[in-house]
């Protein structure tokens, strides 16, 4: 079942398209905001961003695998709204895990206000993730794991 675009991909391609993707729009609308709400300067801005979505990337790769295992192993295929917000709480919020100290130390603000910074952007990415694994999975079709199975009729 291939997505608006036609284009079939392994498994492995479709997570590092997906990901290098979702991260070079994450760094394009990350880099402003936070030269703008940190008062830093547009270089440090998009080196924070870089090494944030770099922290980001290899998460992502890792987590749609296991997202993806476990969603083969499930009864029921395809991605309905509940299950597409389970992968964007499981991913954001192990991303927290990793970014908050990296904030607070290139930043130099505290944890807290790290934590706080880091819920905000949970906020934003709540958002972005589902909205850009839907439209991401409208161009490319559903990976393998998430497809509906058919029963090819047998030939008389």
């Amino acid at each position: 079942m291939n997505g608006l675009l036609g284009i079939a991909l392994a498994p492995r391609t479709r997570r590092v398209l997906q990901a290098v993707l979702y991260e070079v729009f994450a760094i394009a609308l990350v880099t402003p905001a936070i030269a703008l709400f940190f008062n830093e300067g547009k270089g440090s801005a998009l080196g924070l961003s870089v090494l944030m979505s770099s922290i980001a990337l290899t998460w992502n790769y890792v987590f749609n695998a296991l997202f993806e295992w476990w969603e083969r192993r499930q009864t029921t295929k395809g991605r309905s709204p509940l299950r597409r917000l389970v992968h964007g709480v499981g991913f954001e919020g192990g991303l927290g895990v990793f970014l908050i100290p990296v904030m607070a130390l290139w930043l130099h603000i505290s944890l807290w206000e790290a934590i706080l910074t880091e819920l905000g952007f949970l906020l934003f990415f709540m958002v972005y993730t589902v909205a850009f694994t839907w439209c991401f999975d409208h161009l490319f079709g559903l990976p393998e794991s998430a497809r509906p199975v058919t029963n090819s009729p047998s030939s008389a």
